[in-house]
């Protein structure tokens, strides 16, 4: 071979060898990134070429699939009860992406998981269309139902969250108001329109309020409180005497911290204390015990650090770097204190499972098309805010919080209900209608606690001076908490 064909073969060979490895390349390096570009329609038309699985609720799916009408896309996704169930479900969208569940485990559903791969080529060879797998939750129908329709008496926007203590199953996760999923799920010009009347409501009804908005929670965080007072010795019991002068005086402060009503917070113990949601008494315990260890203990039961159920919630907040006045405030649910309903609900389900705190989920397992388990969550602790003997005497204080005290509404017959009612200041110098908060844990006579919940309610139809905690919020937790009770039976 003379040299300039020699040259044009070594060319040629180098050309060849160049796409090799560029294909390559792309095929094995790039490949996952180029999977996940956002203006990859082909991914988006194989996400949607076949049904996808579905979101399980009690054994039955609350999702489901059905042809598109028109356009590259050949199925569309349904919901079921859409606006109760969207913020357990988020959205899938031909034109708008996904959210929470349905994006978390989008593998899983579209079928696409590496984990189904030996299902999904034994379908190929086999000639079988290929299937999406099922994402089956924790939650509970019932609880669910109860929770999304006492918000919606109420009218204004709120948010529940129920747990189940022994294992931090997400029984219910309610947020009002809410939006349906189905409305935007397709790719035409009506799905376009229905995504933008959504995304610019002042009401923000794709908000998930259970999960990513914090509030004040007042005096519910008494009990986080007076957990931290039987944890650092502060008092060692329920009955207990405090040293809580009335009138007190924030120290470094000629601010007196006022309680709400003619009350006997003067000295009261804990128990009188929290039955009455005395601020005093509570907030000079935060003074006392000081930022450090207030904050420690709120650190225990969740807060500062994002909590994945697997979907991603906000940070509850409870600050550091504090003087003691600013700590008194905190420790009565002001002052820079913020909090998710799930993480009440932690609290309350703490205290209700003897001061083990279980890790919150809502996925039980997940299943590939032919319903194997693919994966299985099992329950976790997470951590021990309370000694178990200091969460039953911090039962037994907001078990007479029920039984005599702000939160009667709660009551269940033949049943033993603790909890704690909160109402929290909010607006230019408070003038805006206070958040409604109550949070409660069931016990039945067995001694078990099936469900510990959480409401918050932020805007009530009812006059200011009738908004409390105890009338708006237990009444919801109560039929919460009865629904999952009577489906254990």
């Amino acid at each position: 071979m003379n040299k300039p064909l020699r040259r044009i073969a070594i060319f040629c060979g180098l050309l060849v060898l160049a796409l090799l490895i560029r294909d390559n390349y792309l095929q094995y390096v790039k490949a996952e990134q180029l999977a996940s570009e956002k203006d990859n329609r082909r991914v988006a038309i194989q996400r949607y070429a076949h049904p996808r699985g579905d979101i399980i609720v009690d054994g039955n799916p609350i999702t489901g699939s059905v042809v598109s009408k028109s356009g590259d896309f050949k199925y569309k996704r349904t919901y079921k009860n859409g606006p109760m169930w969207s913020p357990v479900t988020g959205y899938s969208s031909q034109a708008f992406d996904s959210s929470q569940l349905e994006k978390i485990d989008d593998g899983i559903l579209s079928g696409n998981d590496d984990r189904l791969f030996f299902r999904k080529t034994l379908d190929m060879i086999t000639g079988k269309p290929q299937l999406g797998g099922n994402v089956v939750t924790t939650l509970n129908a019932s609880a669910q139902k109860a929770a999304y329709d006492g918000l919606a008496k109420q009218g204004g926007k709120g948010a529940v969250v129920a747990l189940e203590p022994s294992t931090g199953k997400i029984l219910a996760l309610a947020s009002y108001p809410s939006y349906d999923p189905s409305s935007f799920a397709g790719y035409s010009d009506n799905d376009a329109k229905a995504w933008n009347s959504l995304k610019s409501s002042k009401a923000d009804p794709m908000l998930n309020r259970a999960l990513r908005e914090t509030y004040p929670p007042g005096s519910t965080f008494k009990v986080v409180t007076a957990a931290a007072a039987l944890e650092n010795g502060l008092y060692k019991s329920a009955d207990e005497q405090t040293n809580s002068p009335l009138p007190w005086t924030m120290p470094g402060t000629t601010t007196q911290l006022k309680n709400e009503g003619n009350i006997p917070c003067k000295n009261a113990n804990l128990r009188t204390a929290l039955q009455f949601s005395c601020n005093t008494v509570f907030g000079k315990i935060g003074s006392d015990l000081g930022n450090d260890k207030m904050l420690t203990e709120a650190k225990k039961f969740g807060f500062d650090a994002e909590q994945f159920t697997p979907v991603r919630t906000n940070a509850s907040v409870f600050s550091d770097n504090m003087n003691q006045s600013q700590t008194a405030l905190s420790s009565i649910g002001q002052y820079n204190t913020a909090a998710t309903p799930l993480q009440m609900a932690m609290v309350a389900s703490a205290v209700a499972n003897d001061g083990k705190l279980m890790k919150p989920y809502m996925v039980d397992k997940l299943q590939g098309p032919n319903l194997d388990t693919v994966a299985q969550t099992e329950p976790q602790e997470m951590s021990r805010p309370l000694s178990s003997q200091n969460a039953q005497i911090l039962q037994d204080m907001m078990q007479t919080v029920v039984e005599k005290g702000t939160g009667t509404n709660a009551k269940i017959d033949g049943v033993t209900v603790g909890g704690k009612t909160g109402t929290a200041q909010h607006g230019v110098a408070n003038s805006a209608n206070p958040y409604a908060w109550f949070i409660s844990y069931a016990k039945l006579p067995d001694g078990s606690s099936p469900v510990a919940v959480a409401v918050v309610i932020e805007d009530g139809s009812a006059n200011r001076d009738d908004i409390s905690g105890g009338g708006l919020a237990a009444p919801i937790a109560k039929n919460v908490m009865e629904a999952v009770i009577k489906s254990k039976k």
